[in-house]
């Protein structure tokens, strides 16, 4: 074998592998949050979840992509093992269609695929656009990696040492051996069987060997998902291995199968498809996903057991004073569910800093040493999680993610923001009660009355604001702009009371001036929940509320 067909051959895959890849991801930015959030819905029965995991993965073209999804979602707490068992079962039937694909010889319109993908990319202002051009264009240098791969090959035939030598690969074990590690280092099932389809094409593999290194390849197929969990929760590893179990278990019943009855087996799959080796080794993939996937859905509820029994216990639920539930390590970020991750997180700190601003505002009240500290220890996490957040956001930002995620990162920033102002308000009431303490500084029932009226009034802002935000929910955005404006004429009304008390020696200035700042504080906090509850809202929406508000 001459330099000039090894390089070709090794340039050929590179452009089949980037091929798929610039596919893949292409095909997660267009489609992968509306993908996402049917995940999010339709996965609580597990029937539905196989359904809806087998169309995911056939529309993103990686089973690998799906499964670490997964994985994120349970590590994340949005999914239970249960739920991702059928997403899983799914995904693993779904990956065959890229196999399929590459059985039909595509090679001769390749370059038209190609040209129209750069020209949708480099001339095409529209966004979504460009990110169906991604798809495209990868779609087109697939097969041309395949065209220049498949060339590559021909010429390996007339090399009898190589052809000997492939032909020697007839030891079932040894196959199944070789395609779990092709598959494990190239990361993609898909790839392998592409791989396999192309060499049974060009008759450098017998046909009666590639369903052992189909077998291999849905082994190595897990370990995306396994690597991905290494970091992650207990429940995590769990979904990870849930995949290997199910692909282990199956891949041991379809090679006894084809261990009795090979001949047989291959005879009818050859007969199946036309007697085309491309066509049988990709209908062979699908068949034996399938047929795994039907044997082994009853017995779903067995093996997601047998996963606490490997991975034994509960996360250790320490009270860490700083930690990240929802945001997981590197290996967890799926960009298709990197900013939900951020959202949950965002929300979290969010809901603590709406209760960090109530006990500060009870303990400016009924002042207490105890109350104070507790609420300065609240502000050092609500200003940890601030920088921690921030932090993934950049790194989030710098990932492919799906265009309608894209557009949100601007507004998660400017969130995180506000929320660490509004702890900031919370701070300043335990310096008010504070000084209280030290100072002997007294405020009258009537004037503690008022300043709780108010507080009630922002933290139902805060919630509905809160709500807002994390659900993209416009339920009460009318309610939002209401509170707004009567908290500002509240704070008016306050202020003129405070100046009132203030002429007539009712209150002493310090009281009045813990007074007047708190009123103004609560006043900004209800400006920072009406920009959280904006934030990530197309501007389109906004001013449509406005027209029908001023009508």
């Amino acid at each position: 074998m001459s330099w000039s067909i090894l390089f070709s051959l090794l340039g050929g895959l590179g452009l089949f592998l980037f091929g798929m890849k610039l596919m893949s991801e292409g095909l997660e930015k267009a489609a992968g949050t509306r993908m996402r959030n049917i995940l999010e819905f339709f996965t609580r029965n597990r029937l539905v979840g196989t359904i809806v995991g087998m169309v995911f993965t056939a529309i993103i073209q990686s089973s690998s992509a799906a499964t670490v999804m997964v994985v994120s979602f349970v590590n994340s707490g949005l999914m239970d093992l249960m739920q991702a068992s059928g997403v899983i079962l799914g995904a693993n039937i779904g990956t065959t269609i890229t196999g399929q694909l590459i059985a039909f010889d595509l090679s001769q319109i390749a370059p038209l695929f190609v040209i129209s993908g750069v020209i949708m990319i480099m001339f095409c202002k529209k966004i979504s656009v460009q990110r169906a051009g991604e798809v495209v264009l990868g779609f087109g240098i697939l097969f041309m990696g395949l065209s220049i791969m498949g060339n590559s090959m021909t010429s390996l035939k007339e090399s009898p040492r190589i052809v000997d030598m492939l032909r020697t690969l007839d030891n079932p074990f040894l196959a199944v051996l070789v395609g779990l590690v092709i598959t494990a280092i190239l990361q993609s099932s898909s790839a392998t069987v592409g791989i396999i389809i192309v060499m049974a094409a060009q008759g450098l593999l017998q046909f009666t060997i590639c369903p052992f290194l189909i077998v291999g390849c849905n082994i190595g197929a897990c370990v995306s998902a396994l690597l991905a969990s290494l970091s992650g929760k207990k429940e995590a590893k769990r979904a990870a291995l849930i995949h290997l179990l199910f692909n282990v278990i199956g891949s041991i019943i379809v090679f006894a199968v084809f261990m009795v009855g090979l001949e047989p087996l291959t005879d009818l799959m050859m007969q199946i498809s036309g007697n085309h080796p491309a066509r049988a080794v990709a209908n062979t993939h699908t068949l034996i996903k399938i047929c795994e996937v039907i044997l082994l859905f009853p017995f779903m509820g067995w093996i997601v057991k047998a996963t606490y029994r490997i991975v034994p216990g509960k996360d250790e639920n320490s009270e860490k004073e700083y930690e990240l539930r929802y945001i997981g390590k590197v290996s967890l970020r799926s960009p298709a569910t990197a900013t939900l991750d951020g959202i949950h997180e965002i929300e979290r700190m969010g809901k603590l800093a709406i209760q960090n601003l109530s006990d500060g505002m009870d303990a400016l009240c009924s002042p207490d040493e105890k109350k104070i500290q507790k609420v300065y220890q609240t502000e050092q996490y609500i200003d940890f999680l601030s920088g921690a957040i921030t932090d993934y956001l950049v790194e989030v930002n710098e990932l492919a993610l799906p265009i309608s995620d894209a557009k949100l990162m601007g507004g998660l920033f400017h969130v995180v923001n506000d929320i660490e102002r509004i702890g900031d308000h919370a701070e300043n009431f335990a310096d008010s009660a504070k000084m209280r303490i030290e100072d002997h500084v007294v405020l009258e029932e009537k004037e503690q009355n008022q300043l709780m009226d108010m507080m009630a009034m922002v933290t139902q802002i805060l919630e509905y604001s809160l709500e807002m935000f994390s659900k993209r929910n416009q339920e009460h955005m009318k309610e939002i702009l209401r509170l707004e404006d009567e908290i500002d004429k509240k704070e008016k009304k306050l202020q003129r009371f405070h100046v009132k008390r203030l002429t007539k020696n009712k209150t002493t200035p310090q009281a009045g001036m813990i007074f007047s700042d708190t009123v103004s504080g609560l006043e900004r906090v209800a400006d920072h929940a009406t920009n959280i509850a904006f934030a990530i809202l197309e501007p389109d929406a906004i001013d449509e509320d406005d027209e029908d508000s001023n009508e």
